[in-house]
């Protein structure tokens, strides 16, 4: 068997599955992975709540070591501890099994259900996949399994009353497809061996990168490709997938003049002279409906897996702070905002907040419009004080973003329209890397810091201050987009 430092887990087999070389690297060189956004519900462990389902049990980690944890788990089982186990740990050949539930089978006392903990609100294939090799590990060791299951989020759980979290989880029994994945993985086992022995595989990147997750490699394993600089999968809604089947790579082969979508035509000549597509008198025509006063607005939200606040379901879309620059017919621009990091439901305020200061015959403007227009219709909904004024404030949103697709393309966006990879095209003055918060992810992160009682009072105002500027950004990003699109001066100062 070899070493702890060697030793293989579940998730080593599902990599196999979506690349070899994805194998390898997270047993060798996992410092190249980018790391993706995965927001936890501080202060919540998801696995202290799937425990506290259980009227009783015995935990036995964290683990001081690997063979401290296997005969610990020995002691525990041989001496007919009754269940429920929480953390017990197995291994063999090599294949290490951490357990999160074994309870005993009321039906089959010698026999044992498995149960695994997953913050998603329903199970995922690579989710049974994992589960299948620590059954099949778990059974090696001489422990009878009766039943696989996959205990997970459940989507209509509502929180009653903060800090009750009965009823969050449900289980869904995986038995039959995971014992179906059983019987091939010793010879899995035996390829990934072979691979992690091995010297780093060649493997071209392809749609198995994005598929059952996004690898975390996957920019390690571009910049190791000899790929072209402008390659054809830049273009958008697929369009690159139906030239690469014609054995077209690279942007420059195309011709513009016999392209038949004017936006892939756009963009392959904008790559091609260097020269961004810019549609002024367009953008222009496509704004000009849009009325004073304008009301350019961005939200910042958080989707807990597990609520935070009464009357909230998992991955609820929360508002917490709200950007808004006023803009009149002069050019009189005001700016107001609105961020919530006490702990409490920020929902009431920011409603109360949004009707107060957007006044009732403005245009609101976003970018992306449809996310602005479902948060004021849910706080609508769920602040009934305020539904009035902001459903008909959710009608009067318009969208910057298809007037920015349809009227400014340039080469250095590479196929996105995100306002991050527009903006430093069109205004590189306003870019979000001299910002302490850069992104949403980021936004989340120092939300949930902020709002915890652990944090101090320096670091909590410090971290306000850092998502005022951010968010303050966002809708004077907007503002200055929409000028320059129309070819209109800059005439107001910075407010972002």
């Amino acid at each position: 068997m070899p070493g702890p430092d060697r030793l293989l887990r579940p998730r080593h087999l599902a990599a196999l599955a979506q690349c070899p070389r994805r194998l390898w690297l997270e047993v060798h060189r996992p410092e190249l992975a980018r790391a993706t956004p995965h927001f936890e519900s501080a202060p919540f462990d998801i696995h202290e709540l799937a425990r506290e389902q259980e009227d009783a049990g015995t935990r036995l980690g964290p683990h001081e070591s690997h063979d401290a944890a296997l005969r610990r788990t020995r002691q525990i089982l041989s001496a007919g501890h009754p269940g429920p186990v929480f953390e017990a740990r197995f291994v063999h050949e090599g294949l290490v099994a951490d357990v999160d539930l074994l309870t005993r089978d009321p039906l089959a006392p010698e026999r044992w259900r498995l149960t695994t903990v997953h913050r998603t609100t329903k199970p995922k294939p690579h989710h049974v996949a994992r589960l299948a090799a620590q059954m099949w590990t778990v059974e090696q060791c001489g422990v009878p399994i009766s039943r696989a299951m996959i205990r997970h989020i459940a989507p209509d759980f509502v929180l009653e009353t903060p800090g009750e979290y009965r009823g969050l989880f449900t289980d869904t029994d995986v038995t039959a497809s995971a014992r179906a994945q059983q019987s091939d993985v010793a010879d899995r086992l035996g390829e990934v061996r072979g691979i992690v022995s091995g010297a780093e595989p060649n493997c071209p990147t392809g749609p198995h990168c994005r598929k059952p997750a996004p690898c975390p490699f996957a920019p390690h394993c571009r910049a190791l490709e000899d790929a072209p600089e402008w390659p054809v999968m830049l273009l958008p809604d697929g369009g690159g997938r139906k030239w690469a089947r014609k054995g077209v790579c690279h942007l420059l082969e195309l011709d513009p003049a016999t392209m038949t979508k004017p936006r892939e035509a756009r963009i392959v000549a904008a790559t091609q002279s260097g020269k961004p597509y810019h549609d002024t008198q367009g953008a222009r025509r496509a704004m000009a409906s849009w009325r004073w006063p304008r009301a350019w607005l961005d939200f910042e939200t958080i989707a807990a897996s597990v609520p935070l606040w009464a009357g909230t379901k998992p991955y609820q879309q929360v508002p917490f702070q709200f950007s808004l620059h006023l803009e009149q017919t002069d050019g009189t621009m005001t700016h107001h905002q609105y961020l919530c990091v006490d702990g409490s439901d920020p929902r009431p305020g920011c409603a109360e907040a949004l009707a107060r200061t957007i006044p009732p015959n403005a245009t609101i403007i976003a970018y992306n419009a449809g996310f602005e227009r479902a948060i004021l219709r849910a706080l609508a909904r769920q602040v009934p004080e305020f539904e009035a004024p902001l459903m008909a404030r959710a009608e009067r949103t318009v969208d910057l973003l298809p007037v920015t697709r349809n009227h400014w393309y340039h080469r250095e966006q590479r196929g996105s329209w995100s306002i991050k990879a527009v903006l430093p095209t069109i205004a590189p003055e306003l870019a979000y890397t001299q910002l302490a918060v850069q992104d949403g992810a980021m936004a989340q992160d120092s939300f949930l810091e902020a709002s915890s009682p652990d944090t101090s009072p320096e670091r909590r105002h410090a971290l306000e201050e850092a998502l005022r500027a951010y968010c303050t950004r966002d809708t004077w990003a907007m503002v200055i987009l929409a000028r320059r699109l129309a070819g209109s001066p800059d005439e107001t100062a910075s407010n972002g």
